[in-house]
């Protein structure tokens, strides 16, 4: 069985040890879905679901998104 790799949400969550039922019973975001978010890259994660795990977890929003978005560049575009 390959081992999972937490995506950066989950590094984050786990980095402030956020209990995720806790989490889940504040947002209104179900358990299944804050674990898949933190483990599983396919899932993407909204920015409603962020705005709320910011909320619930007292940090700004802005530093959540920059956190989780590390990393992320526009495509190179190549000139004609």
């Amino acid at each position: 069985m390959a081992k999972e790799t937490l995506t950066r949400l989950g590094l984050y969550l786990a980095k402030k040890a956020i209990n995720k039922a806790i989490l889940s019973k504040m947002t209104g975001i179900s358990t299944f879905r804050l674990s898949q978010l933190s483990i599983n890259s396919k899932s993407h994660l909204r920015a409603k679901e962020l705005f709320l795990i910011a909320l619930a977890i007292e940090v700004n929003p802005s530093e959540l998104l920059e956190f989780v978005c590390d990393g992320v560049k526009l495509p190179s575009q190549s000139q004609s």
